[in-house]
C-alpha cells in the first residue's frame, strides 16, 4: 500500500485554526512530536489519524490525503525549462523537497510563472500584428535575422557585386565546380577540404577549423549542398569587411549578429552559384518553374525558392516574394520577404495555407489563392523539401516552404496557369491563430488576442470561438 503524506496540509490546516502543534496534538490524541513528524513529512499518516483529523476538524480526510504531488512536480520542471534558469535550474531532489515542504510557495511560483506567460504571449501578439512598431520584448535570433533582411529590402548590392566578381575570367564548368573550390581554399587560404563519414562528424554537416586550416564535410551532404557549403566557407573568409560593415546596422546582440552573419554568408554563397542577371533571366523565361532553375543552377529547390526573394535590384527587379518554412508541427522555422504578406513570427503559420498539406503530398507542389483579413490576395505554392539523413533514426526530417507573391504577379508564374484567377475559390488566411481576426474559422486553436468580446453561452459555432457577440 502506497504510504501518504500529508505534512504542509496539516501545517496548513493547524495555522488556519491558530494552533500550536502541542494544541493539535491534543485534540488527535498523539504527542507534539509526533505532530511535528508529520507536519515535515517525517511520517506517513495512518487511517485511524486521518479519521480523528475528520472527527475533531469536520475535514473530509480525502481531501487531505489527496496527492496532487505528481502534476505539481510536472508543472514545476517544465517552467524551469525557460532559458532565464539556465545554469541555474534546481535538480530534481530540490524539486522534491520544495514540493514536500513548501507546496504554498510552489503554487505561488507556479501563478506567476502561468502570468508572466500570458503577458508574454499578449507582448508578442501585439508586437505581430500589422503595424504593431516595435516589438516591446527583444527579437529572437529568427526575428533579427528577418528584421535586417526586411530592412534591406531582403537585397545586399554589396554581396551581389562580391558575388559578380567572385570567378576572374571565365567560372568553371558546372562539373568542375566542387573541384575549384576545393582547389581555390588550398591555394589561395591554405585549407584542405576533407570529405568525412557521418559517424566522424555526428550531427554536423560542415565544420572550419581554424587552427588546422580544414574544412571538414559530412557526407550525409549531397553534391549541391556541398558545394553551397564551400562557397559559404568563402564567403565568411573573403567577404568578412563587407559583412562587418552591413552588422555595424544590423542587430545589437550577439546572437543576434551571428545568425545575421551566417545568413549573410548564405545570401552570398546563393549569389555566386545563381547570378543575378543569369538567375533572372532564367526564372522570367521558365515562368518561376523552381525544379527548372534548381536543375539549371545545380542547387536545391529550396534555395532557388530563396534566391527568388533577393531580386529586388532596383531596375532589374524580379517577382516580390515572400518565403516562409516550416516544420511538422508547424513552427516557423525560416521566413523572408520582399512583399506586404505578413508571417508569423512566434508559433505556427496560419492552418489554411496549404503549406501543411504538403506532408501528405511529399514533392509535389501545391498551389493555392489566398486572402489576409485586410483582403489582400496571394498566390502561393508550397512543397516539401529533403533535409540530410544522419541516421537511421532520422529518416523523416522533411521540412515544407512556400513561396508566395501578390495576385498581380501571378500570370508571371507558371503554377498559376491552371488557376482562373478571377473566379478561382480563395482560402480566408490570418498570420496566426493568436492574432487573426477570424472568429469564425473552423481551423482556430486560440482565442486571439484581439478578440475581446466574450463568447455566448447560450450560442456554439462550428468552434468554441465562433459564439462571439451575443448573436444567435
Amino acid at each position: 500500500m502506497r504510504k501518504t503524506f500529508i505534512g504542509p496540509q496539516l501545517r496548513r490546516l493547524r495555522q488556519e485554526r491558530a494552533e500550536t502543534q502541542a494544541q493539535m496534538a491534543r485534540r488527535l490524541g498523539i504527542s507534539t512530536a509526533y505532530v511535528n513528524l508529520l507536519e515535515n513529512n517525517q511520517r506517513s499518516v495512518s487511517v485511524a489519524i486521518l479519521l480523528k483529523l475528520f472527527e475533531a476538524y469536520g475535514v473530509d480526510w480525502r481531501a487531505i490525503a489527496e496527492d496532487d504531488s505528481t502534476a505539481r512536480l510536472s508543472d514545476m520542471r517544465a517552467a524551469l525549462q525557460d532559458p532565464l534558469f539556465d545554469g541555474a535550474r534546481p535538480d530534481l531532489h530540490e524539486l522534491r523537497a520544495a514540493q514536500a515542504h513548501a507546496p504554498t510557495l510552489i503554487a505561488a511560483f507556479l501563478r506567476l510563472n502561468r502570468a508572466y506567460l500570458a503577458a508574454s504571449d499578449q507582448l508578442l501578439a501585439m508586437a505581430a500584428q500589422p503595424g504593431g512598431g516595435e516589438a516591446p520584448l527583444a527579437a529572437s535570433p529568427e526575428g533579427a535575422v528577418h528584421n535586417f533582411f526586411r530592412r534591406n529590402r531582403n537585397h545586399f548590392p554589396t554581396l551581389e557585386d562580391a558575388a559578380a566578381g567572385f570567378w576572374t575570367g571565365r567560372p568553371p564548368a558546372p562539373d568542375d565546380l566542387y573541384a575549384a573550390l576545393k582547389d581555390r581554399l588550398r591555394t589561395a587560404h591554405g585549407i584542405t577540404v576533407r570529405l568525412r563519414p557521418v559517424a566522424e562528424m555526428p550531427h554536423t554537416l560542415r565544420d572550419l577549423d581554424e587552427g588546422a586550416r580544414e574544412v571538414s564535410l559530412s557526407q550525409a551532404l549531397d553534391h549541391p549542398n556541398r558545394i553551397f557549403q564551400l562557397v559559404h566557407v568563402l564567403g565568411l573568409i573573403e567577404c568578412g569587411p563587407a559583412l562587418d560593415g552591413l552588422l555595424a546596422s544590423g542587430p545589437g546582440d550577439a546572437q543576434g549578429r551571428a545568425r545575421c552573419r551566417i545568413e549573410l554568408a548564405n545570401y552570398f554563397a546563393a549569389a555566386v552559384l545563381m547570378p543575378y542577371d543569369a538567375y533572372l533571366a532564367e526564372a522570367r523565361a521558365f515562368k518561376y518553374d523552381f525544379d527548372h532553375l534548381a536543375t539549371r543552377f545545380g542547387v536545391s529547390f529550396e534555395q532557388a525558392c530563396h534566391r527568388a526573394t533577393t531580386l529586388q535590384r532596383d531596375g532589374a527587379q524580379g517577382v516580390p516574394f515572400f518565403f516562409l518554412r516550416i516544420d511538422k508541427a508547424g513552427n516557423v522555422t525560416k521566413r523572408f520577404n520582399a512583399t506586404d504578406f505578413h508571417l508569423a513570427e512566434y508559433g505556427g503559420a496560419c492552418p489554411r495555407l496549404d503549406v501543411h498539406l504538403t506532408f501528405r503530398l511529399p514533392g509535389r507542389i501545391v498551389p493555392q489563392l489566398v486572402e489576409m483579413p485586410d483582403a489582400s490576395q496571394y498566390f502561393v505554392i508550397a512543397r516539401t523539401v529533403e533535409r540530410p539523413i544522419v541516421e537511421r533514426h532520422g529518416q523523416d526530417n522533411r521540412l515544407a516552404v512556400a513561396l508566395g507573391c501578390t495576385i498581380e504577379h501571378a500570370g508571371e508564374i507558371g503554377y498559376a496557369e491552371g488557376f482562373s484567377l478571377g473566379t478561382a475559390p480563395v482560402t480566408p488566411v490570418g498570420i496566426n491563430c493568436r492574432i487573426c481576426p477570424r472568429s469564425n474559422c473552423d481551423q482556430r486553436a486560440h482565442h486571439a488576442s484581439i478578440l475581446t468580446t466574450p463568447v455566448d453561452e447560450r450560442r456554439r459555432g462550428t468552434t468554441r470561438y465562433e459564439a462571439l457577440g451575443g448573436g444567435r
